[in-house]
């Protein structure tokens, strides 16, 4: 199943007129810590505020999150919601990456129940052009963009080690001595889903008794989720790898929508470009333009709404003046109308 793209019948914009009740929306991202990620939401906050994002960026924090980065978010515009930290049950699992354990705790956000539809995308992500419009693929499936099965972290897989991807299933055939092809995969560092408090605590008592496996709550979220899940293009989140990996997959770099800074040396707030693969004009670019976003000041919260003020100032003020001018024609016409005598 290759992934299309969404299609919708909503023709109206967020801000066309409409008596119909504005839908309950949002983004969501997920923070930990006291480390350097406060740093790729607040990119991410000022991202979807250049893309004209009519909707907000919700930020769930665990508890260990500083005060000073929480008023970084807050001073963004982010709403923050702080969450209890889930944890997969105890085992000998090796984790692709140490930190994913912590990533379990992602599965609160289906608690936010006061949203009817939210996209997640992780803090390090950068959306370069506006897919508001994803909220309103038809209700009941998981949409995400499909993994790829070829950087070492997979090295433990059998897809890995056969040289077997999703990507190009048609470069290596999965073996029949194997059994049927994996399902589908996708990347969870950004997907499109429904909260709700019954799939919310189901969520909680699966992950009790499902043993952790190499991706952590990714692998979880592909078991749970596999019967819904619908793949939509590389666009909406391309992980970097796919650059060297299938470039055949890959759209010009200005056709991108959401790039997912993950493969190792990437962060555009560590970069040094030392990392294998980082010396790339296509990376460089890409690091370049999530700092141009990061570095614009006329994107921070509090100047986005000093403009918006300013606009509603001028408004207000040229309406006065029109107002002024319409009850001044209205005295001269009084003034020489004709006697009806």
């Amino acid at each position: 199943m290759s992934p299309t793209e969404i299609t919708t019948n909503n023709t109206t914009s967020p801000t066309t007129e409409s008596t119909e009740i504005p839908k309950k929306r949002a983004y969501v991202t997920f923070l930990a810590g006291n480390g350097d990620y406060v740093k790729g939401v607040v990119g991410l906050a000022k991202g979807l505020r250049k893309a004209n994002s009519a909707y907000p960026l919700v930020v769930a924090i665990l508890p260990d999150v500083p005060e000073d980065h929480r008023q970084i978010l807050e001073s963004q515009g982010c709403i923050v919601r702080e969450i209890e930290p889930v944890y997969p049950p105890e085992n000998q699992t090796r984790f692709a990456m140490a930190y994913y354990v912590i990533n379990y705790s992602k599965l609160r956000i289906w608690e936010f129940v006061e949203y009817e539809k939210m996209i997640y995308l992780d803090g390090d992500i950068q959306v370069f052009d506006n897919i508001d419009h994803l909220f309103d693929a038809p209700d009941g499936h998981f949409y995400a963009v499909m993994d790829c099965f070829c950087e070492k972290t997979w090295s433990d897989s059998a897809q890995y080690k056969i040289g077997y991807c999703q990507q190009c299933p048609e470069k290596v055939q999965w073996p029949a001595e194997m059994g049927s092809p994996p399902p589908l995969y996708f990347n969870a560092g950004m997907f499109v889903f429904e909260p709700h408090l019954l799939t919310y605590f189901d969520l909680l008592d699966t992950v009790k008794v499902t043993p952790p496996t190499s991706f952590a709550e990714q692998d979880f979220l592909n078991m749970y989720f596999r019967e819904i899940y619908k793949p939509i293009p590389p666009i909406y989140n391309l992980v970097l790898a796919m650059l060297w990996r299938h470039p055949e997959n890959v759209d010009t770099l200005d056709k991108l929508k959401v790039v997912h800074y993950c493969a190792a040396g990437s962060k555009p707030w560590r970069f040094t470009g030392k990392e294998e693969n980082m010396d790339r004009e296509d990376i460089k670019i890409l690091v370049q333009k999530w700092w141009d976003i990061y570095e614009d000041e006329s994107l921070d919260y509090k100047n986005i709404n000093s403009s918006a003020m300013a606009n509603n100032e001028k408004l207000g003020s040229l309406l006065m003046e029109a107002l002024k001018k319409d009850e001044e024609e209205d005295v001269v016409h009084h003034r020489n109308a004709p006697s009806a005598a």
